[in-house]
């Protein structure tokens, strides 16, 4: 929406292990400014237990959260009156990190007698690219995180519908069960990568579960089973062993990833003729370069446009959930201080899209 006047969001992300806070300006013909993005990881606090430990991650935002927040204004150059609102994430995630996040988003809120906005995590992957390339509705999605592997039909704020998803582990699920299978580290995707630089992936021929049934959904429980199997079958692992493993594992999701995209692109295609062919990724596996390459080919041969957030805005960061708030506040969206914590809250949940009556 636009003709509206500039308004300054505040936005606070804390659903997992990244404790972070960024002010977005959103100025009068709907064009998005970052002022400010502060993210800290908790890397370095979960590292010796190989995941993230949510109590653990719990604490941190307790103990870093006013830090940051402090950070974003100095950084944005601004007071906390002078903000228009607060955007927390109220879910998904791990609860304890969802309720620092969201708490604090009301306190301030109440404190200085300004609008909460309550922002699905998802939502806020969902709108980057609205912000960092100005797409435009509607447009389709692909998102590839630590939980969450799925296609959505990004149709408006609020407006969403799921084309398929994985029906067991999220990508960023398996990279992280396969690095800690090969002894790589935390955390895994990163960590698979490397160790694919000096790999061979043609050595092993894993399985591409669903790639012959006609939907769009993932499934990547059996793809990580058959790696186990191979790594128990030639153990002790040499170093090349884990390398050429590891990129047998990387291109097979890579070829997994671009098939059920092409597959995306044609029922987009199909569904909506009149519509730019576009593919948006979001999420923190986005940052994978073998896979980064094999969308990029792919919607070169099928001519359509391929759009990457930066890769710092595509894994968790405050930015992302002030424009999502932003979006939701130029609409007229308000929540009130009852609005309640969700560890679980799919994007095409009824009730997402803000009340025409409303704006």
């Amino acid at each position: 929406m636009t003709g509206q006047a500039p308004v300054l969001i505040l936005g606070i992300e804390t659903s997992c292990d990244e404790t972070a806070a960024s002010v977005v300006l959103r100025d009068q013909s709907g064009q998005g400014t970052i002022r400010s993005n502060v993210v800290r990881s908790q890397l370095d606090e979960h590292a010796a237990f190989g995941g993230v430990v949510p109590e653990l991650a719990a604490r941190a935002h307790v103990e870093w959260l006013d830090h940051i927040i402090a950070q974003a204004m100095r950084e944005a150059d601004i007071a906390l009156t002078d903000i228009d609102a607060v955007a927390a994430t109220a879910g998904p995630g791990l609860i304890g990190g969802v309720l620092v996040g969201l708490t604090t988003g009301k306190a301030l809120a109440a404190a200085l007698d300004k609008p909460l906005i309550a922002v699905n995590h998802l939502e806020g992957h969902a709108l980057t690219a609205r912000l960092t390339n100005g797409v435009a509705f509607p447009y389709l999605m692909l998102l590839v995180s630590g939980g969450h592997s799925q296609f959505v039909l990004v149709r408006g704020v609020g407006d969403y519908q799921r084309w398929g998803g994985t029906i067991d582990d999220a990508l960023g699920e398996a990279f992280d069960k396969v690095a800690k299978l090969l002894s790589l580290g935390s955390p895994g995707g990163p960590a698979v990568e490397r160790a694919a630089r000096s790999g061979d992936p043609k050595r092993f021929r894993f399985p591409r579960p669903l790639l012959r049934e006609d939907r769009l959904d993932f499934s990547f429980s059996g793809l990580k089973t058959a790696v186990r199997l191979q790594a128990e079958a030639l153990a002790p692992l040499s170093e090349q062993d884990v390398a050429d493993i590891a990129a047998s594992f990387q291109d097979t999701v890579a070829a997994i990833v671009e098939t059920r995209s092409r597959q995306a692109l044609e029922q987009l295609a199909r569904d909506y003729p009149g519509l730019p062919q576009r593919l948006v990724v979001a999420g923190g596996v986005a940052a994978n370069r073998r896979l980064a390459t094999a969308l990029e080919t792919m919607c070169a041969a099928a001519g359509a446009e391929l759009v990457v957030p930066p890769i710092a805005l595509c894994t968790d960061n405050g930015a992302m959930i002030a424009w999502a708030g932003a979006e939701r506040f130029a609409l007229g969206a308000r929540d009130g201080f009852d609005v309640a914590a969700r560890p679980r809250w799919p994007l095409d949940t009824p009730g997402m899209k803000v009340d025409d009556d409303a704006a």
